[in-house]
């Protein structure tokens, strides 16, 4: 449920009965557990607009408050802070509605469409470490925008386009015969075919001639480089279906899709005054900005650019999409601020679609530097996906006994898991350092410690066999907290939808689990001589916490585990 948004409404309510029109009624979490629930900020604003002393307006706002019976508290505190607390009878009444598979979340009231660009990996190269944060975070927002009910598109916009591979096609003609073997290292296949492209002119002739032949259509080149291009999202696949996200052929959208649009998209830009020749390039110029964005090269080839432009007029003229999300790393900032500034410019997204660029920062050793073999070379992404599910497995053989198949499954979903967490517990425009004794740790806030949060929770309901779904009492401080956090999941979800910062989601739930713990050690379940009601209240209690970390890990596309 909208708390949060419930209680702007009450206060707006209040004002209006005032007769006082506020400048905002947007409450925020309470800076300390003293405070209690939410804080209301707005009366010191007020006040100097009206010319009246702040802490008046808020005793006279808290007063109108007092009549509701959400609250069980309202203080004026400082300046004209006020301090509110809600009532454990409203939170009762409400907590039944989390015990469904969404944890008691509706659907947005005005779904949109939407597309998140994300993944994006080159053909030419085997997916590395580099593309795990676009990958991770990319899924997870697109996760998150579909359980709110938005229409999301997911689109990977791979790199199949360039003089690159007029090379890699005609070492790919050469090998048919065994290209299965070839190909099973990309890496390795792109190092022969730029040795024998350098050490041989015929081939090299060969290779520019394809990447000409290619551009202009021809069926034979075309036919190599599709088979090529098949071979290597191959590739991709097996990385998608490891890490279990929702990229598929259906989401590819290539660059080379755009291709045939280029050139109608510079005479577009002349034509429109947005696009002028400088140097014999054609560029476009920004007021708060020295450097222009060049569409066109001086000897007529494109770049990136025009082929985002390309990408931006089709998601909205064709896929209508209102939210476009592109998920790359934080260097390219500059680079869509630009592309972003043409488009508008150009007419190709008005105001009503909201363009924006998912930076995130990049992954690091634990000294420091950017994540590399111990040789210096690239980590290839299926090596780490290989070695976090094998460090899992070492992990949990430690903690129980399994039998080969328990723990295949058990340290695959922990493995997983780990990586995806470690990368969505952080602030995504932050630096993050990869530590793989810290991921796979029970303590702190990691996969490992809300797996076995839900599974603890899991074994508890299983002991206590079927019950009734009835509204939780709520007897104590701890129970009334932990139903508050529980009720606090849509507000949660809310938020990490309109600023699209998955952290915010883990943060939730690490605070979820926590309190539950505490909750677990201080008010007994299943134990002996507790109240039958008391027991049934708290089995309720329990439930609808461990649907609420089912949601949130299911959104960030991590699963559970009913037992570890």
């Amino acid at each position: 449920m909208q708390i949060k948004s419930q209680l702007s409404s009450i206060i707006k309510d209040s004002f209006k009965a005032l007769n006082i029109e506020p400048k905002t009624t947007q409450v925020s979490d309470a800076t300390k557990p003293e405070f209690g629930d939410y804080q209301y900020n707005g009366a010191m604003a007020l006040a100097k607009e009206l010319k009246q002393n702040p802490r008046e307006i808020a005793a006279k706002l808290a007063n109108e408050l007092e009549k509701n019976s959400i609250f069980s508290k309202v203080e004026v505190a400082g300046p004209g802070f006020i301090n509110l607390t809600i009532n454990k009878d409203f939170l009762s009444k409400n907590l039944k509605e989390a015990l469904n598979s969404r944890a008691g979340v509706l659907k947005k009231s005005n779904p949109i469409r939407v597309v998140v660009d994300y993944s994006s990996p080159n053909m030419a190269k085997q997916m590395h470490v580099g593309h795990l944060r676009s990958t991770i975070i990319g899924d997870s927002l697109a996760n998150l925008f579909e359980f709110l009910g938005d229409e999301v598109i997911r689109q990977n916009h791979i790199g199949d386009w360039g003089t690159q591979f007029g090379m890699l096609i005609a070492y790919f003609e050469e090998n048919q015969k065994d290209i299965d073997a070839k190909l099973s290292d990309l890496e390795e296949f792109y190092k022969e075919a730029k040795k024998r492209f350098d050490a041989d002119e015929e081939f090299a002739k060969k290779s520019r001639e394809y990447v000409v032949k290619l551009q202009n259509g021809d069926e034979k080149c075309l036919n190599l480089w599709s088979a090529f291009i098949n071979k290597s999202l191959e590739h991709c696949q097996e990385v998608y279906d490891k890490l279990g996200v929702k990229l598929d052929n259906s989401c590819v959208k290539s660059e080379s899709s755009y291709n045939d649009d280029l050139a109608n998209i510079v005479s577009d830009l002349e034509a429109k005054g947005v696009a002028k020749e400088s140097q014999g390039a054609k560029c476009v110029f920004f007021q708060d900005s020295e450097n222009p964005l060049i569409i066109q090269k001086q000897d007529g080839g494109y770049l990136y650019a025009t082929t985002d432009l390309a990408a931006i007029k089709y998601r909205v003229q064709a896929l209508k999409a209102k939210r476009i999300c592109y998920v790359v790393d934080a260097r390219q900032s500059e680079h869509f601020k630009q592309v972003f500034k043409a488009a508008r410019m150009a007419g190709y997204a008005d105001d009503s679609v909201l363009l924006e660029h998912i930076a995130f920062g990049m992954m690091l050793d634990k000294n420091g530097r950017p994540f590399k073999t111990r040789d210096g070379g690239t980590v290839k992404l299926i090596d780490l996906i290989n070695e976090a599910v094998n460090r899992a497995k070492d992990v949990i053989s430690k903690a129980d006994e399994y039998s080969d198949e328990e723990l295949e499954k058990i340290a695959k979903v922990v493995g997983i898991g780990s990586i995806k967490y470690a990368d969505l517990s952080i602030n995504r425009l932050s630096n993050y350092i990869f530590d793989w004794d810290k991921m796979l740790s029970l303590n702190g806030n990691t996969a490992l410690y809300m797996q076995y949060a839900y599974a603890r929770i899991n074994s508890i309901l299983n002991k206590a066999g079927e019950f009734e779904e009835i509204k939780p009492k709520l007897n104590d401080e701890l129970e009334r907290k932990l139903a508050l956090k529980v009720l606090s999941l849509e507000d949660v979800l809310l938020k990490a939808y309109k600023e699209a910062m998955p952290h915010l989601i883990t943060n939730y739930l690490y605070e979820l689990a926590t309190l539950f713990m505490k909750f677990y050690e201080n008010n007994p379940i299943l134990k002996e001589g507790v109240d039958k009601e008391l027991k049934l209240s708290r089995l309720n209690l329990a439930k609808a916490t461990a649907n609420a970390i089912k949601v949130g890990l299911g959104i960030l596309g991590i699963e559970v585990l009913d037992r570890i």
